[in-house]
């Protein structure tokens, strides 16, 4: 069964939609510039309440961290009450080495050759635990860390899950969508930000949570 991991959550009640609506793993946005961006406080809140609600059901909880300093990621990480953390800047294997076993780090190659350079590189500092992916790949872009709308290609993602066991596969997924890329490209987990809100960034939108994780199931 693929995994669904909703990311870019910032409000309790968005949270619970997410689970409800079947997400394995949730995550919680630490990075600044984004419209999706919760302080730690915000973020516990939203973490305490999720595991209050939802006791055992409640998903995996992650943290997206971009360039942050490794001891800063990993006091967050106990601040919140996170379960991993995804590194989707530009951090070094030795980053991944010194935050131990529960970072997942975030690839957005340019072409094939890089895909392939990169994940033999990260690879080897992936999570061993099951529930967590190995590796996420995301769309390319020369300004942006993730969140973009745009996808990887075909291609790239092949190369990729040819190495890692645990592909998470994000950008430009939509309910619309989503089926097809699973059957194309066939990953362990999908990653859906932007494809599941309204108007508001940040905000997401049940139905199109319900129906993203639906069409996943259905493949």
């Amino acid at each position: 069964m693929t995994v669904v991991k909703i990311c870019g959550v910032t409000t309790l009640e968005d949270a619970l939609a997410a689970a409800r609506a079947g997400a394995d793993l949730i995550g919680l946005n630490f990075y600044p510039p984004s419209p999706r961006y919760l302080t730690p406080e915000d973020a516990r809140a939203i973490v305490e309440g999720l595991r209050a609600t939802l006791g055992a059901d409640c998903p995996t909880l992650g943290g997206v961290f971009a360039n942050d300093p490794p001891e800063g990621v990993r006091a967050i990480r106990r601040r919140v009450g996170l379960d991993f953390v995804q590194l989707s800047g530009d951090e070094p294997v030795s980053d991944l080495a010194l935050l131990g076993g529960y970072s997942v780090k975030a690839l957005r190659p340019r072409d094939k050759d890089e895909a392939l350079e990169l994940a033999q590189r990260y690879h080897p500092h992936a999570p061993a635990a099951d529930h967590l992916p190995s590796l996420l790949l995301d769309a390319y872009h020369p300004d942006l860390y993730g969140g973009t709308g745009e996808q990887a290609s075909v291609e790239v993602a092949a190369a990729v899950r040819g190495i890692t066991p645990r592909l998470m596969l994000a950008g430009g997924l939509t309910p619309e969508n989503v089926a097809g890329r699973v059957r194309a490209i066939q990953p362990w987990g999908v990653d859906v930000a932007s494809g599941v809100e309204g108007a508001i960034k940040g905000r997401k939108d049940a139905e199109r949570m319900r129906a993203f994780v639906e069409a996943v199931r259905a493949v």
